[in-house]
């Protein structure tokens, strides 16, 4: 079992559900996130501002680059071995816009699962 995780554009996600349901991958959680890619911070610029160990929503105005946190979808999604490639190749098709920001997605094994309402272990669970 693995376990993917794909953060996309919020405006993807609906495109996205469907193009996965027509390929029979139905069970899905989504959540909102902020985050940001791959960016430049000047650490010492944030030292000298006060800022810590904690960022929040907005690195810092007065930064050249303006690196504000983007809202973005969270998607998890629980399949078997053998339905990652499909998955994977789905929601790329679907999300792929040649721009920064398209998403990232992440495949992570899976030890166990267990279905809370009849106790089914393993694959049966997912």
């Amino acid at each position: 079992m693995k376990e993917i995780v794909a953060i996309i554009r919020m405006n993807k996600v609906n495109v996205t559900k469907k193009a996965l349901a027509d390929n029979g991958i139905c069970g899905m959680h989504a959540m909102k996130v902020m985050g940001r890619g791959k960016v430049h911070v000047d650490l010492g610029v944030l030292d000298q501002m006060g800022a810590k160990e904690e960022i929040a929503e907005v690195v810092a105005d007065s930064l050249s680059k303006g690196t504000r946190f983007i809202p973005k979808r969270l998607l998890t999604i629980l399949v078997q071995d053998a339905d990652v490639k499909k998955v994977v190749d789905t929601i790329i098709k679907v999300n792929k816009e040649g721009h920064k920001g398209d998403g990232k997605i992440f495949i992570m094994p899976i030890e166990d699962a267990a279905r809370v309402r009849t106790g089914e272990k393993g694959e049966m669970a997912i």
